[in-house]
């Protein structure tokens, strides 16, 4: 039974990373079809889409899991049946809610990002086409979550691994494809292309949806045979258990609203704030777009890094219920130690060469020089958004989810007046300081309740730090010495794409020789690799 739950943990989660791998991938080509303006209108639709389909599934593929394996367990697999069932039409009636929410809402939103007095960029119908297109996949994808998490719960992981993977290259594949014909074959415009590329959440979900469908039919006799033969067979109140589904739900759906809610707060503030201080619609959306551009790029490493230090946070949850706080403590201390190990140099060569990175990943056509400006700026959010991630994640170990929510609030808050107050000063960089000053304000307001639960030592622990920031520090030099000796010596007649390509690939292999070789020989990676893989 370990056996088969390692592997099917190990399915699941590379399942996970290739979807993540091949949903960075995609954006070069698709940005080089539609360029900044046609990005920026497909970031327009996903973004309220994306907090309404946390709103909507309310974490419960997560909770669904969790019961159905308690159920499970103890030999009672009618309720994870039923509540398969129950969860099912509770998910449609979601998402046809949502779905209706997020259509009918169109044009007050298109309204909010596009004024109707500056012509130069996408117009406020453009925005509420392409709204209206990605709304259609939340008719579909709340309930085929379901379906993965009643499968997760039953030990099963191969499903939800294939579903994961078939729905995303299925979008893919729709948004690329779809994209290129449009504008190349049928000689239509951008806004087309990417009303394409939008309604493809809605394809993708129809084909990873039908995929749990063909397995759970494959496997009905099984599955009624394990039902018959269960020792305490009883069925569940409804209420009682859908009471015990939300109560497991709510904390599910916290962290993961909050960077899409900061997000959120920039696509909606953006157009407005540069056009009052000057700018043009279509310059305000080039902004707009590479900001969202830039936070692709950091969000590599930060999906990376807490793959590998979330790992720990069930056994701090266990090990809080149990009372070893010892445990809990020591357990912290690695998290956060595997964090910063993997994201802060990610973080410090993002920075370090922006510039190239942006023009070899997006290409010169795509506002370069604002690009790479921008990508230096937005770089050391990885650290913000995994020390996030990971201090609200604790807070959920030691039950602290409701305090959890005023320093999220609080955050969030402050972003949105710093927005305001930071864009006429610090121009192209202001939201992006206000999204520092924000996360941060949450990551202090976590660690103050946790050291305060616990008695958690954070003093020590930037001790045992020292040898990760020296480690950076020695790699950040050696990036830095490489990039200028390549700018310096590289040919002059090469194009500025290759220049940059050429940079990129031997600074950041220098970069990773450096940071793994010294860390090697302070015996800091085998560490914090045995660390990740031994919780």
């Amino acid at each position: 039974m370990e056996s088969k739950f390692i592997r099917g943990t190990f399915f699941l989660t590379a399942a996970s990373l290739i979807s993540k791998i091949l949903g960075f991938i995609y954006i070069i080509p698709f940005t080089a079809l539609v360029g900044t303006q046609g990005y920026v209108l497909y970031k327009y639709a996903y973004g309220p889409y994306t907090i309404l389909l946390s709103i909507s599934t309310i974490g419960l593929p997560l909770a669904v899991s969790k019961i159905v394996s308690k159920y499970n367990e103890l030999g009672n697999y009618r309720v994870g049946l039923t509540l398969l069932r129950y969860g099912m039409f509770l998910m449609v009636i979601s998402g046809i809610i949502s779905f209706a929410a997020l259509y009918l809402s169109a044009p007050f939103l298109a309204s909010v990002l596009i004024g109707t007095n500056d012509q130069t960029g996408n117009s406020a119908e453009d925005v509420q086409y392409v709204i209206r297109l990605v709304s259609f996949a939340l008719l579909i994808i709340p309930a085929m979550s379901i379906f993965r998490g009643y499968f997760q719960g039953s030990l099963s992981m191969g499903p939800s691994a294939l579903s994961t993977v078939v729905e995303q290259v299925v979008r893919i594949i729709f948004i690329l494809a779809g994209a290129y014909i449009t504008i190349h074959i049928f000689n239509r415009s951008v806004t087309d292309a990417v009303g394409i590329a939008t309604f493809a959440a809605f394809i993708g979900g129809v084909a990873g949806f039908l995929v749990l469908l063909l397995v759970f039919y494959k496997r009905r006799e099984l599955i009624k045979k394990q039902r018959n033969a269960s020792p305490h067979n009883k069925d569940l109140k409804v209420i009682s258990m859908l009471k015990e589904l939300i109560g497991y739900a709510i904390p599910f759906v916290i962290t993961g609203l909050a960077i899409p809610i900061y997000q959120n707060i920039d696509t909606f503030t953006i157009n407005k704030l540069f056009q009052s201080i000057g700018y043009k619609l279509n310059e305000a959306e080039t902004i707009n777009s590479v900001i969202g551009l830039a936070q692709i790029l950091v969000m590599v490493p930060v999906s990376l890094a807490t793959a590998f230090g979330m790992s720990l946070i069930p056994g701090i949850t266990s090990d809080f219920i149990g009372e070893r706080i010892l445990e809990v403590r020591n357990k912290i201390s690695e998290t956060i130690q595997i964090i910063l190990f993997f994201t802060l140099p990610a973080a410090m060569g993002l920075c370090i060469l922006g510039d190239p990175i942006y023009i070899m990943i997006f290409g010169v056509e795509n506002s370069p020089e604002l690009g790479g400006n921008l990508l230096q700026w937005y770089s050391l959010a990885a650290v913000f958004f995994a020390m996030f991630t990971v201090t609200a994640a604790i807070m959920q170990g030691i039950n602290e989810q409701e305090k959890l929510i005023i320093g999220i609030l609080l955050g969030v808050f402050l972003k949105i007046v710093l927005n305001y107050i930071l864009v006429p000063y610090f121009k192209e960089a202001g939201p992006i300081l206000a999204t520092y000053f924000g996360f941060m304000i949450s990551i202090l307001f976590n660690i103050f309740i946790i050291k305060k639960a616990i008695q958690f030592n954070f003093s020590s622990l930037f001790k045992t730090l020292k040898g990760i920031f020296l480690l950076v520090l020695a790699m950040s030099m050696a990036v830095w010495g490489v990039k200028l000796f390549s700018e310096l010596l590289l040919p002059k007649g090469l194009s500025l794409y290759s220049r940059a390509a050429v940079t990129s690939i031997i600074s950041i292999s220098t970069g990773v020789f450096v940071y793994l070789g010294i860390g090697y020989k302070l015996n800091l990676v085998k560490r914090f690799s045995l660390r990740s893989k031994s919780k």
